[in-house]
């Protein structure tokens, strides 16, 4: 009998020994009970603690509260499972018996291929390549494939999970309304109630890994003045700003009020000290009321272009409030003992840096830059840029659309903030659509990862859906194995997933995916366009997408030789690329004729399709977000464009 011995008292570390105690019983169902027990001395079987428990060096850790060093010693009887903290502890275990063979390759448990065989030993000190290593919420989502991703990203080495917005109804919403869907599936109406019950879960599973809970992003800018925040882009009536509150709204072209009648999009006057004092009192009193967030995000209005003119704030960049903004704040939480961190953003209009303000307290802040406009079609460039930062201009401004461009104005913020740095970015809110293969954003993430690391930017949270795994979960996966380690390469990556998901034939399922990501790559659906500017309208794109057929008929053959598995994972892997094969045939057909010019008929095959294809959502919508995908399929169709409205 296997025995298990929690050295400390704390409640991730009890998930963690029951996570260990059901993983060993299912690679070894006959060799007995695993017994737990808590004993402080306890020198017997596995023991699970804080590495400082064990007398163990943490000086690599510059915060152990945030730093994960995982630390593993163990025989074929047991030892030391340990870490830096908590969280480090569960990610100790699942490392242990990813060294024992185990993966997880999905979310849910279909997605989990544990062997069949005796313990090894294994030896293994690591210190998280990136501080930083998470997911935002986004896309559209049903709670249980949301509790599943939550339980899915300490697996494969994540440490942060973040769920927008006070009460994200925006997300379940789109998912329980079934929009792209509803021949198939009649609406389910929810309620913020419902929806806020939902995210107490969620953050009650997330606390229960030790996971970094980050929370909320918009909002703030007018809920402090009396403005009904709603966590959607829809325009409301002008008279939802109370009277008294007017004068706080930034003022445009002589006129305050909320920028394009949308709450989500407007900024408030910085330059006001009382505004800046009610912005300050109404996110301390939220911190104040909600200590379980570790990292509060406290963004600026979603909307480019959008900030005060009036006199004072001219006399400043937007970023030069908004550090004064933070600062204020820091104040204040201060003043109440309140030790949540706080998220700030270079972001739109703070894309340009500080020019005379800085942090007075970096500890209590990290900066994520959020560079929404960039390309995914090429990874960022090594060794940073010789790019300029373009000049501000007030309310005239031009996002970055080079990679170089970004860089050069995150260059400018790092000059004046030596705090945390980290990125928030969008592999998997719109791209992941464009990339048929998986392979492509594999390669760039941990590249990504890599060149974000020279650039003393540690890590990064995907704002992106939940259901990012069509047609397999390569380069989530991807996502999580860089952050953890950026040592591992891509083609290392790609290997261990496909060797695990497929068997022993896995380099022909690499190959077979590889053809048509060729024939219908990344830049043809790249609905930003990238650096190259590139058109869909062209005679040398139906040249490559007419490939596909071919290609597909060779890959229904390779699907069918392997359709039946004695592995789960392996059975769901393969029947995922059956219906895969059917969506990249029939995209195809539908931007061929987007190629050619025919828009009303490429629209016409996409519409059709999308209601033939959502017979199958219930089967699959753990893995594809059949509204997300559909929906950016439509705009590059329809629009060419990335401009992403709700209901449009």
């Amino acid at each position: 009998m296997l025995r298990i011995t929690k050295i400390n008292s704390d409640c991730t570390i009890d998930f963690a020994a029951e996570e260990l105690k059901k993983y060993l019983r299912m690679m070894m169902p006959e060799a007995g009970d695993v017994k737990i027990f808590y004993d402080a001395e306890g020198k017997e079987g596995f023991r699970l603690g804080l590495m400082e428990s064990f007398g163990l060096d943490l000086s690599d850790a510059t915060d152990p509260r945030v730093d994960d060093v995982l630390y593993i010693d163990c025989d074929e009887n047991g030892g030391i499972i340990s870490g830096s903290n908590p969280r480090s502890v569960l990610l100790s275990v699942y490392e242990y018996l990813r060294k024992n063979g185990c993966r997880w390759l999905f979310p849910g448990v279909d997605g989990e291929l544990i062997p069949i065989q005796d313990i090894i030993p294994v030896k293994y000190r690591h210190l998280a390549s990136c501080r930083f290593r998470g997911e935002c919420l986004e896309g559209t989502n049903n709670q249980r494939t949301l509790l599943d991703a939550i339980d899915f990203a300490p697996k494969i080495g994540m440490n942060i999970f973040m769920m927008q917005f006070k009460v994200p109804n925006i997300y379940y919403n789109m998912y329980y309304s079934h929009l792209f869907n509803s021949e198939n599936r009649p609406s389910e109406p929810i309620g913020d109630n419902q929806v806020l019950q939902w995210k107490r879960q969620c953050e009650s599973e997330i606390a229960k890994r030790g996971l970094q809970f980050h929370d909320i992003g918009h909002g703030w800018t007018v809920e402090p003045f009396g403005i009904k925040f709603e966590a959607n882009w829809n325009k409301v009536d002008p008279s939802a700003v109370p009277k008294e509150n007017v004068q706080y709204l930034s003022e445009i072209n002589g006129k305050r009020c909320l920028f394009e009648d949308k709450p989500i999009n407007t900024n408030f006057c910085m330059s006001n000290p009382h505004a800046r004092k009610k912005f300050v009192d109404y996110v301390s009193d939220y911190a104040e009321g909600h200590s379980n967030i570790d990292y509060i995000h406290v963004w600026l209005a979603d909307g480019a272009n959008n900030s005060c003119e009036c006199k004072e704030c001219k006399k400043m960049r937007p970023s030069d409030w908004y550090v004064m903004l933070m600062n204020e704040l820091d104040n204040e939480l201060s003043l109440r003992g309140l030790d949540n961190r706080i998220v700030f953003i270079q972001y739109l209009d703070t894309t340009w840096a500080p020019q005379i303000e800085t942090v007075k307290n970096p500890g209590r802040f990290a900066l994520m830059t959020a560079p929404i406009t960039r390309s995914y079609e090429f990874s960022l460039p090594k060794g940073g840029t010789d790019e300029s930062a373009s000049e501000y201009i007030r309310n005239k401004n031009e996002m970055p659309k080079t990679l170089g461009q970004y860089l050069a104005h995150l260059s400018e913020w790092q000059r004046r903030w030596d705090g945390s740095t980290f990125s928030f970015e969008y592999y998997f809110w719109l791209n992941q659509c464009f990339d048929v293969s998986g392979l492509h954003l594999a390669r760039l993430i941990n590249e990504d990862v890599r060149s974000y690391k020279s650039m003393n930017v540690d890590g990064l949270i995907s704002c992106g859906s939940q259901r990012s795994f069509f047609p397999t979960g390569v380069s989530f996966y991807s996502m999580g194995r860089s952050l953890l380690d950026s040592s591992i390469t891509a083609e290392e990556i790609i290997e261990d997933y496909f060797r695990h998901a497929f068997g022993k034939d896995w380099q022909d399922f690499v190959n077979y995916l590889e053809r048509l990501g060729e024939a219908m790559p990344y830049r043809i659906l790249d609905l930003q366009r990238g650096e190259g500017h590139h058109t869909i309208v062209n005679e040398e794109n139906v040249k490559q997408l007419l490939l596909v057929k071919d290609i597909v008929k060779d890959g229904r053959r390779l699907i069918k030789e392997h359709y039946n598995s004695d592995t789960r994972v392996t059975t769901v892997a393969v029947r995922l690329l059956e219906k895969h094969a059917e969506y990249c045939e029939r995209i195809a057909e539908a931007v061929i004729e987007r190629a050619k010019g025919n828009i009303e008929e490429a629209l016409s095959l996409l519409d059709k399709f999308r209601i033939e294809f959502g017979k199958y959502e219930p089967e699959i919508e753990e893995y594809f977000d059949h509204f997300l995908n559909f929906r950016a399929i439509k705009m590059l169709v329809d629009k060419c464009s990335y401009k992403f409205d709700v209901g449009n």
